[in-house]
């Protein structure tokens, strides 16, 4: 992620928006204080769309013991700290920007009515229309699904800027966007093996996973057929 930073601060942006599930990987405390020097090195507002992730942590920390979390959910509660988790509880649902160029735009993690439903460039028309029901910007921008790409569908922009810690589409990479005048994909190289490393330092219960998809991520196909055979169940 700290290549993705420097590259996002030497793009000079107006603004940054994290998408959620900011810090869902096996460094989450490392995650977030980046984040922060990042959000001190842009010197622009920086906003916080809330993930799946960060709304889980938060209602299963409300919860005590009355929910009985899977060892990866009580892995990631013990090693996040409390303040952090109170700031993800400021995250936002959905964030609305006008941006030059591109014109209001709507970010979301999932989708603008659930933070779990998967949004891919194979989404029906049917459901595209269900989901924007509610909003009046022409341009969504989503996360959750981890693959990039930029669409145009029943007269909006559909767009993924990608995952950064954990792309569905290709070993070597992280995968943002940066919007206005247009739309630019971009992607960052970095050093997977020592991404590697730092999760295979950990002893966090997905670090076998994580690994694994950091070295053979699925294939974009792949990725978005699993994505549309869950759809809004996400």
């Amino acid at each position: 992620m700290s290549a993705v930073a420097r590259a996002v601060v030497d793009s000079e942006p107006g603004a940054v928006v994290f998408c959620g599930d900011l810090t869902w990987g096996p460094s989450p405390e490392e995650t977030w204080r980046l984040v922060s020097l990042l959000r001190a090195a842009v010197g622009v507002p920086v906003f916080f769309v809330r993930g799946n992730r960060e709304r889980s942590l938060a209602e299963l920390r409300a919860a005590g013991g009355k929910r009985r979390p899977t060892p990866r959910d009580r892995w990631m509660l013990d090693h996040h700290a409390e303040a952090t988790i109170d700031a993800f509880e400021s995250f936002s649902p959905t964030i609305a920007l006008d941006i030059e160029g591109v014109g209001p735009t709507r970010f979301c993690h999932g989708s603008p009515r659930s933070d779990e439903e998967l949004v891919t460039p194979n989404t029906s028309d049917e459901r595209m229309r269900a989901l924007l029901e509610k909003v009046d910007e022409r341009v969504l921008v989503s996360a959750h699904a981890h693959l990039q790409f930029d669409r145009r569908v029943i007269g909006i922009r559909s767009i993924n800027p990608g995952s950064v810690g954990m792309p569905y589409q290709g070993a070597g990479g992280a995968y943002w966007a940066l919007l206005g005048p247009d739309v630019e994909l971009r992607r960052t190289t970095y050093d997977i093996e020592s991404a590697v490393a730092v999760c295979r330092a950990t002893d966090d219960p997905m670090a076998d996973a994580i690994v694994q998809t950091l070295r053979a991520p699925p294939t974009p196909t792949e990725t978005i057929a699993a994505a549309e055979a869950l759809g809004c169940s996400g």
